[in-house]
């Protein structure tokens, strides 16, 4: 795992990184004070006996790891999984969210490479703000459940759609895209592309803090020369590149993300919302400016070029974007850095972290004084049961793709 000078400490931190409630200042722990601690290894109670000496090894472990956690009530079931609420048998106070992925019959292996991806990144990515896999184990009916921390509070999207009841500002705005972007650059630090990035898939943690989830379509990209799907990321929030069938990119499709929720969060509305490709085209252009030559160098020769629509959209100037987006100069000089149409010019997540927005009033609001919205439970159970990297049915008129895996 790749250090990080903005997560650990540095040993020369350059002046002011970490100023009293900047979003760069690292949290001490690895989850938040709200999420569930790996429990240690403690002797069972008389009621979990070990498992039965005819198990061969494997079996004894799993079953072992299975009676370290208590099921508790439903909170969500779908076609793909089942979330329950349970809690650690050694410390009961410990709550846990359970995620039973239901054994799919279109595999011959039993699981999903979904399933396998997002099991593989998480055991690999340990972040304040990734959530945490705590265990995996499983059950008779060779159904796989993964324990993963409990975030109480939902998602991101439901603070957003909410205006009537949830009111939020910059300070608040600035707060939460500090922990994206910390996220975001923690994983390409590690060269995983997250590939999904949008509200729905934040979720949040008792303590205000936010987390990246669903790594279902997530794929390390330490390979320049390998082929990649361009039909990931839900639409809404897919870069240029991608729209135009890319088969060679980087971590500047989740920046594009990024910026993508950046736009929802200041005007509590979806930036982009296509209703197909071609629509998904058309606004990025009229929003954005059209991609030429003369700004995107090569944009030409990629296959779904040829969708871009007839009339030339010129690329908005900064005193545009500031009429619709009232965020400050630095804000907006941050959010079209990172919506920049030139994946090379993009801006990076490591980059992102270092502008001046970070440093400019108002300061970001600490994590327990963010704005919050009850039914965050029962969120979460909706969100943790969603096939991973498919648009949930209600959103975007039923935009839902066929993935295609193989190019992966």
């Amino acid at each position: 795992m790749s250090g990080s000078p903005l997560v650990a400490r540095l040993a020369d931190p350059p002046p002011g990184l970490f100023a009293s409630a900047s979003p760069l200042k690292p949290n001490s722990g690895q989850g938040s004070s709200s999420s569930t601690p790996r429990p240690q290894p403690t002797a069972l109670p008389p009621t979990a006996a070990a498992a039965p000496p005819t198990l061969d090894v494997a079996e004894q472990m799993n079953e072992e790891e299975k009676r370290k956690y208590i099921r508790g009530k439903k909170l969500g079931e779908g076609t793909y999984a089942i979330v329950y609420l349970g809690s650690v048998r050694a410390d009961p106070g410990a709550r846990v969210a359970i995620k039973k992925i239901k054994v799919q019959k279109e595999y011959k292996d039993g699981l999903p490479p979904d399933a396998v991806r997002e099991i593989k990144h998480l055991q690999e990515l340990q972040h304040p703000n990734i959530i945490s896999l705590l265990s995996v184990f499983s059950s008779k009916d060779q159904n796989l459940n993964l324990v993963l921390e409990y975030l109480p509070l939902g998602d991101l999207e439901m603070l957003i759609r909410d205006a009537d009841s949830v009111h939020y500002g910059i300070a608040d705005i600035k707060a939460w895209m500090g922990m994206l972007t910390r996220a975001v650059w923690f994983c390409h630090e590690n060269y995983v592309l997250h590939r999904d990035i949008k509200p729905n898939n934040l979720l949040i943690a008792a303590d205000g803090e936010v987390k990246l989830a669903d790594f279902g379509l997530a794929r390390g990209f330490a390979d320049p020369h390998q082929f990649m799907t361009s039909t990931v990321i839900t639409r809404w929030y897919r870069p240029p590149e991608l729209l135009f069938g890319a088969r060679h990119y980087s971590g500047a499709v989740d920046v594009w993300s990024v910026g993508a929720v950046f736009a929802e969060l200041v005007l509590r509305n979806p930036y982009l919302p296509g209703d197909t490709d071609i629509h998904q085209i058309e606004l990025t252009c009229r929003n954005l400016g059209t991609p030429t030559e003369e700004n995107w160098p090569g944009v030409s020769t990629l296959q779904g070029y040829g969708a871009i629509p007839a009339e030339v959209y010129p690329v908005p100037s900064k005193d545009a974007f500031r009429a619709r987006f009232p965020i400050g100069a630095d804000g907006v000089d941050l959010l079209m850095k990172t919506l920049v149409l030139n994946p090379l010019r993009r801006i990076t997540a490591r980059e992102m972290l270092m502008h001046e927005w970070w440093a400019a009033s108002p300061k970001p609001t600490r994590k327990e004084d963010l704005p919050t919205k009850r039914g965050g439970e029962e969120k979460m159970g909706a969100d943790l049961k969603r096939r991973p990297g498919l648009v949930e049915e209600d959103r975007g008129k039923k935009v839902a793709r066929k993935l295609d895996f193989g190019g992966m």
